[in-house]
């Protein structure tokens, strides 16, 4: 697709459930010849920009946002992969705070929110990796401080 000397793919879905309705609109450009200092990020192919409108009970919300891709220009595989790639965040940070209770936390002077933050990521991912216990998380972590043996399976495997 060609708009005003530009070339770029686009992409649209649809979805809803749950009372809600979501259009997420992805563009991507594989055009960046005039983009100032793209060699200062090796592997960068594409521009892409997600517009999202939602809809919630008569209520309408909207959301852009821009990224930097190393994809080619297909605006339904940056699409895919923005939304891949969200669901997997927001599905660790929901585990951080329900289980590690993350924003409950009042760690807030100086390097400490930051360093809690990465002590948090890596028991997390510890816990995940260490297949002795099946359980929750909460349950592992549990585990993992009444248990000593346990925590020496968890920590050096």
């Amino acid at each position: 697709m060609k708009k005003e000397g530009y070339v770029f793919d686009e992409h649209i879905t649809v979805d809803g459930g749950h009372g809600r309705i979501e259009t997420r609109r992805s563009v991507t450009t594989s055009d960046i010849g005039w983009l100032y200092d793209k060699e200062n990020w090796p592997g960068l192919k594409s521009l892409g920009m997600i517009e999202s409108t939602r809809e919630v009970n008569g209520e309408t919300s909207y959301e852009t946002r821009y990224y930097i891709s190393s994809l080619d220009g297909s605006a339904q595989l940056f699409g895919d992969s923005v939304r891949k790639h969200w669901g997997i965040e927001n599905s660790v940070h929901w585990v951080l705070d329900i289980a590690f209770r993350e924003n409950e936390s009042r760690i807030r002077k100086v390097f400490g929110p930051e360093n809690f933050s990465a002590i948090r990521h890596i028991a997390l991912n510890l816990l995940k990796e260490n297949k002795n216990f099946k359980g929750s998380m909460n349950s592992k972590r549990l585990n993992a401080a009444m248990n000593k043996q346990y925590l020496q399976d968890v920590v050096f495997g």
